[in-house]
């Protein structure tokens, strides 16, 4: 029987606390197995090179909403989810499979765009939908992706390579997919309370997008292999730009400065964030669901890194114990706080 005084609730850990605790004590046998948790994904030797597995899980209600989510994107995004993990350890994807739970409620017809949209996404990326398995559930739709890779053995990069003084880059820009999400979240209440069916998102197309059907910067990937940029350490951008960037920092012992005014978002971003009154910072630092890579390379790359015209330099990493900071225009420095997401 439980005692009480163990009753300590899992939300005082947050998502990656928790996996932490409970993973604190588990170390690999197998030789094979060369990383395990807490990387984007495990890594396994397979002989010639190595093997990459990643799982991603969503749920209805916690992950998407099915008033505002075509099936046929949600299928689309759940391969995206999955893959970028592959690609964040500068590895290439293989396979997905596909576990589904569904309740009765789902027709064959939702069902099969689900699919359309999961074929689309492997046929973009060059994957094979290799099996999985399907479930009755009563409690609406959950899905679960897991996706295979392969990387050679001396390409592979992983968060905790970076150094100090190594440059602090990314792809694309942030902050979009989350006010696309409020956007959705709004319409969403419009429906509720007005039965507004129609929604008019016109001139949102951008940060809609980026909520409902993203997309991975993989040419920017060949691009860096291109010039022969071989980063020091890398992670999608999922959980939120500050939270992600604190994993590598807290993963490679390093500290780090970025600045405010180098952060990239996008115009349309600002213009939403604005009509919410929110700072558009806010959501770039910790909205999420970017699926953009948020990488670190050496000093001596600045010049090259300068020519692939989709990547920013946002800051440089600093030594082990000097904080993780964002500094202002005016040189001010605020403490840089994970409250991306914790789902």
């Amino acid at each position: 029987m439980e005692k009480s005084g163990n009753r300590k609730s899992i939300n005082e850990f947050g998502k990656f606390g928790l996996v932490n605790h409970l993973t604190r004590d588990v170390k690999p046998s197998n030789k094979s197995t060369i990383t395990g948790v807490g990387d984007d994904s495990a890594v396994i030797d397979s002989g010639k090179d190595l093997t990459l597995v990643t799982t991603d899980l969503l749920l209805e209600g916690i992950h998407f909403n099915l008033i505002y989510t075509p099936l046929k994107h949600l299928g689309y995004k759940s391969v995206i989810r999955a893959i970028s993990d592959i690609y964040a350890m500068n590895g290439t994807p293989g396979q997905v499979m596909i576990a589904l739970g569904i309740s009765s409620k789902f027709s064959l017809v939702q069902i099969e765009d689900l699919y359309e949209g999961i074929k689309l996404a492997c046929t973009k990326y060059n994957v094979d939908l290799a099996g999985g398995d399907i479930t009755s559930s009563i409690t609406g739709m959950t899905i679960g992706v897991t996706a295979v890779g392969t990387v050679e053995k001396n390409n592979m990069v992983k968060r905790n390579g970076a150094r100090a003084n190594d440059l602090i880059c990314v792809t694309g820009d942030f902050g979009a997919a989350f006010m696309g999400l409020q956007l959705l979240e709004r319409e969403k209440k419009l429906f509720i309370r007005e039965k507004v069916t129609q929604p008019d998102l016109s001139g949102f197309e951008y940060v809609v997008g980026r909520q409902l059907k993203p997309e991975i910067p993989v040419s920017t990937l060949s691009e860096l292999k291109n010039k022969e940029i071989f980063p020091t350490s890398m992670i999608d951008v999922t959980d939120g730009l500050a939270s992600d960037l604190l994993h590598i920092c807290r993963l490679s012992d390093t500290g780090c400065r970025i600045f405010y005014s180098k952060v990239p978002i996008d115009y349309e971003t600002s213009r939403v964030a604005g009509e919410f009154d929110i700072d558009p910072m806010t959501p770039a630092l910790n909205g999420g669901e970017d699926y953009e890579f948020l990488f670190t390379i050496p000093l001596e790359m600045i010049e090259t890194i300068k020519t692939i015209e989709s990547v920013k330099v946002i800051g440089h990493m600093t030594t082990s114990g000097s904080g993780c900071f964002i500094v202002g225009d005016d040189g001010s420095e605020v403490e840089i706080s994970a409250m991306g997401w914790k789902e």
